[in-house]
């Protein structure tokens, strides 16, 4: 019974996500500072939030100053902060998806924006205590946790803002992220050099909190009307209907859409105007294949970038004989192709779609980590810079263009929530993916004999990086993305189907242990589909999009 209680309470918190602002409150947001509210307004202030979070991505230059600090030398303790920060950053951000789409962005902002500064002030006591256990939990645990619910904020808050131009919308919101690191990662050393290791945590996190708290001050969810479907909805037996269609990432899918009938007994000006109408719940999206497959993916598309990113300052001193202000430099530039690639994949996926953007990302990453151990062993520097940035910039992509994919698939309010658990991905990929890198190089060095400059330590873990983009590829070829795939139903002993250059290819079961594949023609696909829609037109009219499925009885009314 107990159990059962506690399940329910767990359904219904994720289940129900509607914004419970109130009639005052949600009419002080249409103004700022005695003028009307822009949407433009959350775009500039989002890139600045994002940047001052996205400074962990800067961490690596703290690595050996932290380790001398506490130890006296570079004891490659100090990573696994980055590994703690980014596992809570997920959890917080999965757990409060549901509590910021019916707080708000602002609130969720202001104290994810105060837990991350405060986790500043805790690590430097850490450091003066000479304390690695106190900067886990302050950096790590504390600033992780208020990072994850600052981190979907403003995301959620552009979605709904620029519903025409999701990938956009996406790229903008996250883009600040990657560029924290270009940023960030010059300030800490002349800071040290200045004021000490203790106080520049104490001075960065103050700094942070102001800025912070501003752009907190901006953020807001559009008014109701905004969020709803535009213009009536006619139902007058057969339908008429015109479709606005957009740009070809955008939700509606031309070649998808099934055949409708002109009623001559419609009059030409009550055509329907179809806008998406989205209303999986949470729970109902969560248990479509669709997620389980973009969630293996985005895990896959993050790994080898977090594990790369932590390390990279110390693959450029060990392994190239960089002096640390050098590595501090290509640290900062491989934030800018972090926020490159946030910015470009989003907005390219508005024009070739979602799950081609993910081909191509996943696809460059599983080349580049193919090729990456000949380019440590020959010690070819601008090769590997070349290749690091290249890989950072498919990386940064993901996070980019994940909002507007999950935008598609499931719609708009859930938004929070359903990229807050996808981010779990990214506490699996930082503190997994971290952990087993840590163990293999550590064994490498104390049991094998190896130096930490040695190629082989990076090059053995290199390979499964290299596996589990090549695994996140092959599942993505999986993910039904457009209409016709989520429609078109299986058919006798189908156990899976994927597109092959535009073509269903079906994986079928003949007989005991016996399989064979099926590459379908154009015309069968075809002949199926008509077959499908001969049986389903009769009862429904399907109002189809790439987020969801409307089923509208005939009956006539005007909604």
């Amino acid at each position: 019974m107990e159990e059962s209680y506690i399940w329910g309470k767990i359904q219904n918190y994720y289940g129900e996500t509607k914004y419970k602002g109130s009639t005052q409150s949600i009419q002080n947001d249409r103004t700022i500072l005695g003028k009307p509210f822009k949407r433009w307004y959350i775009a500039p202030a989002a890139m600045v939030f994002q940047a001052i979070c996205g400074s962990v991505y800067a961490w690596s230059v703290f690595n050996l100053p932290v380790d001398n600090a506490i130890y006296g030398s570079d004891q490659k303790v100090a990573p696994i902060t980055f590994y703690i920060n980014i596992g809570c950053l997920g959890i917080a951000a999965s757990l409060l998806g549901p509590w910021l789409e019916r707080n708000g962005p602002r609130k969720a902002a202001t104290i994810g924006g105060s837990l991350f500064c405060f986790g500043h002030w805790v690590a430097a006591l850490g450091i003066h205590l000479k304390s690695i256990a106190l900067v886990f939990f302050g950096y790590g645990v504390v600033s992780g946790l208020g990072l994850g619910l600052c981190y979907i904020s403003p995301i959620s808050a552009l979605q709904k803002w620029f519903p025409e131009r999701k990938g956009f919308g996406a790229g903008l919101s996250v883009c600040g992220f990657g560029i924290g690191g270009l940023i960030c990662a010059k300030i800490p050393l002349p800071l040290i050099n200045a004021i000490g290791l203790t106080l520049t945590f104490v001075v960065i996190g103050s700094c942070y909190w102001i800025i912070l708290m501003f752009c907190a001050f901006i953020f807001r969810f559009p008014p109701p009307e905004r969020t709803k479907i535009r213009g009536p909805i006619y139902r007058n037996g057969t339908l008429f209907i015109t479709r606005k269609q957009q740009k070809p990432g955008s939700a509606q899918d031309e070649k998808s859409m099934p055949p409708v009938i002109a009623d001559s007994k419609t009059p030409p000006q009550n055509r329907i105007v179809f806008e998406p109408a989205i209303d999986l719940t949470l729970r109902e999206a969560l248990s479509t294949y669709e997620y389980l497959g973009m969630y293996m993916m985005f895990l896959a598309n993050l790994v080898s970038g977090l594990v790369i990113l932590s390390r990279l300052a110390d693959m450029c001193i060990n392994v190239f004989d960089k002096s640390a202000d050098t590595a501090s430099t290509v640290v900062a530039i491989n934030g800018g192709f972090n926020f490159v690639g946030r910015l470009m994949f989003s907005s390219l996926s508005d024009v070739i779609g979602r799950k081609p953007s993910y081909l191509v990302m996943l696809g460059t990453q599983v080349i580049i980590l193919a090729v990456l151990p000949l380019i440590f062993v020959t010690k070819n520097y601008w090769a590997f810079l070349l290749a690091i940035w290249t890989l950072t910039c498919a990386y940064g992509g993901g996070f980019g263009t994940i909002p507007a994919f999950i935008h598609d698939l499931f719609g708009m309010h859930n938004i929070s929530g359903l990229h807050g658990i996808l981010l779990t991905a990214w506490s699996i990929a930082g503190v997994g993916g971290g952990i087993l890198f840590t163990l293999i190089y550590n064994h490498l060095i104390r049991n094998r004999g190896y130096s930490p400059g040695s190629p082989e330590v990076y090059n053995t873990n290199f390979y499964w990086l290299c596996a589990c983009a090549a695994t996140g590829f092959v599942v993505l070829l999986f993910v039904r993305s457009t209409v016709k795939d989520r429609l078109l139903p299986r058919v006798g002993g189908e156990v899976t189907r994927m597109r092959v250059f535009g073509r269903i290819l079906r994986f079928e079961k003949t007989g005991t242990f016996r399989f064979k594949f099926n590459y379908l023609k154009p015309e069968e696909e075809e002949k199926e589909w008509t077959s499908f829609w001969a049986v389903s037109s009769n009862i429904y009219s399907f109002f189809v999009s790439s987020t969801r499925i409307v089923l509208l009885k005939f009956q006539s009314t005007v909604v």
